[in-house]
């Protein structure tokens, strides 16, 4: 059973998650901090006690907006420590995602905290500790990215990023099926991709070359390190003092030097696949 510690400046937040945790039959004991400084102690006092005493921590839920330090700032002390606690972010703004994921959080659950999405950051937690258990090893020496720490058959495959028509995304604990005739553009942003549709943007944990690799034939292609755009997408294409740069809808991106002639080319003498579409207007 799991032994958590829950961190959130706002009193009404801190007390509703905790009477969530604690209501899950999987949790040993949850208690609060209102403050940085108050999480760091405790988390200080568990780690001299070592993980079987009695102030062990088995996994910090963190908020991200507090007073003085915030969850971010907590989560990279943390990483300074030879045997730190796990940590689930837990926060009403989507916008920190690769952040925490860059800092190794177990989950990142959005506020309003519906009690379905607590418990799956809540079982994510459960199979890395049962895991590092199981195998007879210490308590992993840092924060490990779920998938990792699972078994292979319990690993999604590779297939799974999506059908050959949408991609699932998800927010707040709802799984949408976005289709991949919508996405206009793909910006990376660490191990992680930004799907930009005409509707907004979507974080998902796949890698840009993965995406690239799986939707070369529905007419998306390199045209930077950052970024995979839909050819028929691209409304125009502009050739200005040596620099190549396009227009899908209201963004301008770079084209680096590399793709550059390949994606005139695509451009101007557009082949019979799936995804490429009219010629843009061309700029100079």
């Amino acid at each position: 059973m799991l032994r958590v510690l829950a961190v959130d400046d706002e009193k009404p937040a801190l007390e509703e998650l905790l009477y969530l945790l604690r209501s899950d039959s999987r949790i040993r004991s949850a208690e609060g901090a209102t403050d940085a400084t108050e999480a760091l102690r405790r988390i200080t006092r568990a780690l001299d006690a070592g993980p079987d005493g009695a102030d062990a921590i088995d996994v910090v839920f963190l908020d991200i907006h507090m007073a003085g330090l915030t969850g971010l700032d907590v989560a990279r002390l943390l990483a300074g420590f030879a045997r730190p606690p796990l940590i689930v972010f837990v926060t009403a703004h989507e916008g920190f995602a690769v952040q925490a994921f860059d800092l190794k959080a177990v989950d990142y659950v959005l506020k309003p905290v519906r009690r379905e999405r607590l418990a799956e950051a809540v079982r994510r937690v459960r199979d890395l500790v049962v895991t590092a258990r199981e195998a007879r090893q210490p308590e992993p020496a840092g924060p490990v990215p779920y998938a990792a720490a699972l078994p292979v058959a319990h690993q999604a495959p590779p297939e799974t990023i999506g059908s050959a028509e949408q991609i699932p995304v998800e927010l707040g604990g709802v799984t949408r099926f976005v289709p991949i005739d919508d996405i206009t553009y793909v910006e990376a942003q660490g191990d992680y991709a930004r799907l930009h549709t005409d509707d907004g943007s979507h974080l998902v944990r796949i890698p840009l070359s993965t995406l690239e690799e799986r939707w070369a034939s529905r007419g998306f292609v390199r045209i930077h390190r950052s970024h995979l755009v839909a050819l028929a997408r691209i409304d125009e294409l502009r050739l200005d003092a040596g620099t190549t740069t396009v227009r899908v809808g209201a963004a301008e991106l770079a084209v680096s030097r590399r793709h550059a002639r390949q994606l005139r080319e695509l451009l101007m003498f557009p082949r019979n696949s799936k995804g490429t579409g009219g010629t843009p207007t061309a700029r100079g």
